[in-house]
């Protein structure tokens, strides 16, 4: 590109171009049809409904047990996804492709099958089901399927924040840790994840949005006690559209908070390694 391309209107200033006009409208386009669902949605909601709604998930105890199991979710995921990240990032092993493709797997199935697939696995007339029955620990209609089944489907999106940022971290940093005579776990512990650890919080909110708006394996594992995905599901079902918008605009509510609150923090917006 010339160097009048890269020129502002101001003599010796240098600035990227702008996108082109075809890309801006492909764009604009498609960030208007995610925001006309919103609008309209608000348009047509009764704000006295909005408080009625809130007491109704309250009451049933969707909000707690949504905000409870998906914040329990996100913990197990942390612990042991970021753990598995960094074996992503930096190990070679075989069988790694297979490893790969199982961690985005839950991305790509319906979360129905997901939650045929647990049941399967953790349903009380299975073996692993039974086993855990006859020592008191109940998985199916319980809080504990439902941080399984969420915990399924939202582990994808940390593991893969932390993996890209495990990646972006200098690995001459760890080779001047390991060359200092420090064994690897410590300089896992006092490098690598201190440098990638912006990159591995761009991914928590993700994965506990994800968590909190699961409807599909939750409901196979757990229809009861009720989130509030599954409560929405109901109050449709029951009294239709009406009953069920302020319901969904709760979960509208709680996930704009959680992205705002992310903007603000920046999350995701320092690049490991680099000053």
């Amino acid at each position: 590109m010339s160097e009048r391309g890269w020129q502002s209107g101001a003599p010796g200033v240098r600035r990227r171009p702008g996108a082109p006009w075809p890309l801006s409208l492909a764009g604009v386009l498609l960030v208007a049809y995610l925001v006309v669902p919103f609008v309209f949605g608000l348009a047509s909601l009764d704000p006295t409904a909005i408080a009625g709604a809130i007491r109704g998930a309250a009451a049933a105890g969707a909000v707690g047990v949504s905000v409870m199991t998906a914040t329990a979710a996100t913990l197990i995921v942390v612990v042991l996804g970021v753990p598995l990240a960094y074996v992503l990032a930096r190990a070679e092993f075989v069988g790694k492709p297979i490893v790969n493709a199982l961690v985005y797997l839950p991305l790509v199935i319906p979360p129905l099958v997901g939650g045929v697939l647990l049941l399967d696995t953790f349903g009380p007339y299975t073996p692993l089901g039974a086993w855990l029955g006859a020592r008191g620990v109940t998985i199916t209609d319980a809080p504990a399927g439902i941080v399984l089944a969420q915990v399924f489907v939202a582990a994808p999106y940390l593991v893969v924040a932390s993996r890209v940022a495990f990646e972006a971290v200098e690995p001459s940093f760890e080779q001047v840790s390991y060359a200092l005579g420090r064994p690897p776990l410590v300089t896992f512990l006092r490098v690598s994840l201190p440098l990638a650890w912006p990159g591995i919080l761009a991914g928590v909110p993700l994965a506990w949005l994800r968590a909190l708006g699961e409807f599909g394996a939750t409901i196979m594992v757990a229809y009861h006690p009720t989130t509030l995905p599954v409560y929405l599901f109901v109050q449709f079902g029951a009294q239709g559209l009406r009953e069920a918008l302020p319901v969904a605009l709760v979960l509208v509510v709680l996930g704009a908070a959680v992205v705002a609150v992310a903007q603000a923090a920046g999350l995701g917006g320092h690049r490991p390694g680099v000053s």
